[in-house]
């Protein structure tokens, strides 16, 4: 806000807010980042599980609970207010280490991924629709690469820590210990530090002169974006198949790269590598979207995943390819990762950014359940390299997809006003 209490729309005007909210989604990363290294091989270890897809519904507990919080989280903030959610979500967190830490069964594991999937479809959500009502059109790329950057470099550091703790102590007492403090972490922040961005929402929609009606609440902007608009449809399909990913390298991948001999710490390198690509790599491509449009990165980070999920069938679980698929993977997954969330704000009216942007990450997050499922049942059935193949090949065609769909400019283009 200006000195006189008008509110201000930009990343500059906004800077001390805006920062806080990166450092805050660093936290929220960190927290989902603390289980990618160690906890599919704490199944396996610890509670005796053989079955991929057993160990795997840990996956699919977190995505199916994200999504339908992602989903829901876009009505709540508009009748509960964007950062008493935020509170919310993070108050959730705060029974996840006890019951990780105490689990006398490998279910109490996946129930506190149940948590762990609500913590993250409030607080990550929040802190996404915030950045997005502080920034204002003209460098909203740049605001979403800044967030997700910051998330993902989280994951990155929780998991390469963890996998290095793992190696000295037990894998189990990493996870809860550090799943306790980051969760009181973000809950402080979040209560004492956070402010609310209503009227920065308000501000932009008064300005705003979009041809669009505004949709009346999630039914009616879930039918539009789901159903009716070409662009949302082509970002959603896009969103999920992206996390078909996500969830096989967070499952799979570190089973994969034991069961051909991977120590620990060569685990943990490679889970790391990928998020710390993926999050360093989108400082870039938020910044770059805003000026060479949303759909040909899009494109071309599907079939880099393609690409990078082919070079890990064939290296075959060794140690350097495994490494350089992981940086290509997360390079792919830089290019799309901001740029569909700003390109389904473009589409969207301020007043439903936060129904749309929710109606998307359920999407996206459904990815998550999906991918567990192929990657558990294809690995269980047939072979960890089957599921692989079928991942691949589901996201080349929906690089394709994508580039067959008629695209929306951002409706501010270059050149655009400093933050």
């Amino acid at each position: 806000m200006s000195a006189t209490g008008a509110v201000r729309l930009g990343l500059r005007a906004n800077a001390w807010q805006f920062s806080l909210l990166v450092a805050l989604n660093a936290v929220v990363g960190a927290m989902v980042g603390l289980e990618r290294s160690v906890l599919p091989l704490v199944g396996e270890e610890e509670f005796g599980l053989r079955s991929t897809a057993a160990i795997l519904a840990f996956v699919v507990a977190f995505g199916a609970a994200k999504a339908v919080t992602n989903l829901a989280s876009g009505e709540l903030a508009e009748r509960v207010g964007r950062k008493r959610l935020l509170v919310i979500g993070w108050a959730v967190a705060l029974p996840v280490p006890l019951l990780i830490g105490l689990a006398p069964s490998w279910w109490f594991v996946v129930a506190a991924n149940v948590l762990l999937g609500v913590n993250q479809g409030l607080a990550w959500s929040m802190t996404v629709v915030m950045k997005i009502d502080l920034a204002g059109p003209h460098r909203r790329g740049l605001a979403l690469g800044l967030n997700e950057a910051a998330g993902y470099l989280g994951v990155a550091a929780a998991a390469f820590v963890t996998g290095a703790l793992a190696a000295d102590v037990a894998p189990r007492t990493v996870v809860w210990a550090g799943a306790a403090l980051l969760a009181v972490t973000g809950l402080l922040i979040s209560a004492f530090g956070v402010r609310d961005t209503a009227a920065h929402v308000r501000a932009e929609q008064a300005g705003h002169r979009g041809t669009e009606p505004a949709h009346s609440g999630l039914r009616a902007a879930f039918a539009h974006a789901t159903l009716h608009d070409p662009m949302l449809r082509a970002c959603n399909q896009a969103g999920l198949v992206n996390n078909l990913n996500d969830a096989l390298a967070w499952g799979l991948a570190p089973l994969y790269l034991a069961a051909h001999g991977a120590t620990l710490h060569e685990i943990a390198t490679v889970a790391a590598a990928y998020p710390l690509a993926w999050g360093a790599g989108q400082l870039a491509t938020g910044w770059l979207s805003d000026h060479t449009g949303r759909k040909p990165l899009i494109t071309a980070g599907m079939l880099v995943q393609a690409g990078a999920l082919a070079l890990l069938l064939v290296g075959d679980g060794a140690f350097s390819a495994s490494l350089a698929a992981a940086v290509l993977l997360g390079a792919g997954t830089a290019m799309v990762y901001p740029t569909l969330i700003a390109a389904v704000s473009d589409g969207t009216q301020p007043r439903d950014r936060a129904r749309v942007v929710g109606v998307y990450r359920f999407w996206r997050d459904c990815g998550f359940v999906l991918g567990a499922l192929i990657a558990g049942i294809g690995a269980d059935a047939a072979s960890p390299d089957v599921a692989i193949v079928v991942v691949a090949a589901l996201t080349a065609a929906s690089g394709l997809l994508v580039a067959g769909t008629t695209w929306q400019s951002p409706p501010v283009l270059r050149p655009a006003p400093a933050p």
